[in-house]
């Protein structure tokens, strides 16, 4: 879906140290977009000490949200930030683009970190022109799916409650309903006329929020982003218990 956007905010520049601010820096926009032009093995050596500044520096960020988000959801409080990035090689071993690196930096800021399997989480996608935020969980396995669509089907009202809460809407809007992760019908079982039939339907339950080259410079990255994750803790929540 995507089609929110956090809030502008407004953006002062300073010279400080990784640790201690609370928003991305220009050089680690720069570097992505110098990436995207020049993706081949010769210039990213040439260019190391920049990828190694970069990704300190999303590293940094992700560990200040981590942090924070903690003392509202504990099951994340002993994440370390590199144990939830993702590698910037590509797998191009079965893609036509040959391209060897991502031109982004992204992080999966789930329980068990980025290497968790069916269980849902929080997520930042950094790459300028096309950076995102949100979370739930991506195409879980059939079993864990239908675990899930049963907990909505059962316990409908308080699954209509958190996507309907004034956070999450004023946010979200709704979950991602993209024709990639929508089924033409109902899954074999439940009724056409279900209440939840729309959300049935669904392989995939995630929401994201869209975020301005702008929005990452502004001083209020983090604050902002943690909202973000608070507004779909709830969510997170419902689909993690519905899969013990």
């Amino acid at each position: 879906m995507r089609k929110a956007s956090l809030i502008l905010f407004q953006y002062k520049s300073s010279i400080v140290q990784p640790t201690r601010f609370s928003m991305l820096q220009p050089s680690t926009i720069k570097f992505l977009k110098d990436l995207k032009k020049n993706n081949h093995k010769p210039w990213f050596d040439q260019n190391r000490k920049l990828y190694e500044t970069a990704k300190a520096d999303f590293a940094g960020f992700i560990q200040q949200v981590i942090d924070q988000h903690a003392q509202k959801d504990p099951s994340i409080k002993n994440l370390v930030a590199k144990d939830c990035m993702f590698r910037i090689n590509r797998d191009i071993r079965f893609s036509k683009d040959k391209s060897p690196y991502k031109s982004n930096f992204g992080a999966s800021i789930n329980k068990g970190g980025r290497k968790a399997m069916n269980s849902a989480g929080y997520y930042f996608h950094l790459e300028p022109g096309g950076s995102f935020t949100g979370g739930g969980i991506y195409m879980p396995m059939p079993g864990e799916l239908k675990k899930l669509r049963q907990e909505i089907d059962y316990n409908y009202p308080t699954f209509k409650k958190i996507i309907r809460a004034k956070k999450f809407k004023s946010l979200y809007g709704d979950l991602d309903q993209s024709a990639e992760f929508l089924l033409s019908r109902v899954p074999k079982g439940y009724e056409a006329d279900n209440p939840a039939a729309g959300y049935l339907r669904l392989k995939s339950y995630i929401a994201m929020i869209n975020v301005s080259d702008k929005d990452l410079v502004s001083k209020d990255l983090v604050k902002k982003t943690v909202a973000a994750f608070e507004a779909l803790q709830p969510l997170i929540g419902f689909v993690n218990e519905s899969m013990n």
